[in-house]
């Protein structure tokens, strides 16, 4: 048995606008969060970020349970456990750190959203977190890490230094890191649904019994780059902490780019080089590197950028014939309309002509080859 990750968002700084209206600072309030899982276990670990606080502001969690959930802000109270942290109930995590909780024994079912309490004891200066949820996180004030539901509690659409789950799984178990911006974070999807194109995968892969031990690891965070600028902080120096740090890692898709074209201040050139790097990263530790092409955004408010569609192509050109990624899966000519190229399916596309939508997200999904994961 090994550990092997399941779930999993990006670190990033979250804005005070972010914040529940009725509770502008986090201080001396239960927060439950709600992830959808890949695979399963019998034992369970949680992961929890302080990477963007300022110094001397310890993230201190006086409770935490785990549940499944049972909709909403409920869960399902027979299921109910309490997390430890070096065998105590509560944890103060320094500045820049990350915290893994002690082991649990849980009965976690592939598939299942599983609820995540914790109690934080007083506002943190620079709040790390994931912006976009796509589904609600709760808040009440007060202590009510087991009560089996929030009747007082407000909501948002951000999870608060939740980062990661790891389940202990058989030898053969691994997971996949999707790698992305907002086309991976899900923007354009319908929220509260779990309709990004990993989570897609993620079904595919369990549907078939010779993947159903491999997790997916969503790693994308909207408006994000590869190389400067955008928000979080760029593919470049997450990389580590968001690939090669995860729990279990065997294979990592790549989907990023489209943001560095649109800003007009990076060329192919220092993309591909990116790429490189990742990959040469990324085999040092044993994992095998899968390029996705970048979508077509004719329509959109990118379109308009000079050299942006002769950049896009110029990169999607070397993922299809440099040989240099492991394999390439070619998410372009999934969703571009043939008659069109420069732009998305009307199908695929959620409407901005950027970001899919609903369908156009399983269609990238299941433009996968499972094989590659065996």
């Amino acid at each position: 048995m090994h550990w092997v990750g399941t779930w999993a968002a990006s670190a990033q700084k979250v804005e005070a606008k972010l914040m529940p209206p009725s509770l502008p600072e986090l201080g001396n309030v239960t927060i439950r969060q709600i992830v959808r899982v890949s695979i399963g276990g019998k034992q369970m670990r949680v992961r929890f970020s302080n990477a963007f606080a300022k110094a001397g502001n310890d993230l201190r969690i006086t409770a935490a349970t785990v549940a499944v959930s049972n909709g909403s802000h409920k869960i399902k109270a027979n299921t109910l456990k309490p997390l430890a942290f070096q065998g105590r109930s509560s944890v103060a995590i320094p500045a820049g750190k990350l915290m893994i909780s002690d082991p649990l024994d849980f009965d976690l079912a592939p598939g299942a959203d599983l609820t995540v309490t914790i109690h934080v004891e007083k506002h943190v200066n620079e709040v790390t977190g994931h912006r976009s949820a796509r589904c609600k996180s709760f808040f009440q004030t007060g202590d009510a890490v087991a009560a089996p539901s929030l009747k007082s509690s407000v909501n948002t659409n951000t999870w608060f230094y939740l980062s990661g789950v790891d389940v202990s799984a058989n030898e053969n178990a691994a997971a996949i890191v999707c790698l992305g911006d907002s086309i991976t974070d899900g923007r354009g999807s319908t929220e509260d649904e779990n309709r990004r194109w990993p989570d897609f995968l993620a079904r595919r892969l369990l549907a078939n019994p010779e993947t159903a031990h491999i997790g997916v690891l969503n790693q994308g965070i909207g408006g994000n780059t590869v190389c400067r600028g955008g928000k979080g902080e760029p593919a470049l120096k997450r990389f580590e902490r968001d690939v090669l740090l995860q729990t279990g890692v065997r294979w990592v898709i790549v989907l990023e780019g489209i943001n560095d074209l649109g800003g007009g201040k990076t060329d192919a050139d220092e993309i591909i080089a990116a790429y490189r790097r990742f990959i040469a990263l990324a085999h040092k530790r044993g994992m095998r590197v899968f390029g996705g092409t970048i979508l077509p955004c004719g329509g959109s408010f990118y379109a308009k950028k000079p050299q942006l569609e002769a950049r896009r192509q110029r990169i999607n050109d070397w993922i299809r014939t440099s040989g240099e990624f492991d394999a390439v899966i070619d998410f372009d000519a999934t969703v571009r309309d043939p008659k069109n190229p420069d732009r998305m399916l009307k199908a695929a596309d959620c409407g901005d002509h950027l970001h899919p939508g609903d369908k156009g997200y399983r269609m990238m999904a299941d433009s996968i080859d499972l094989s590659l994961f065996k």
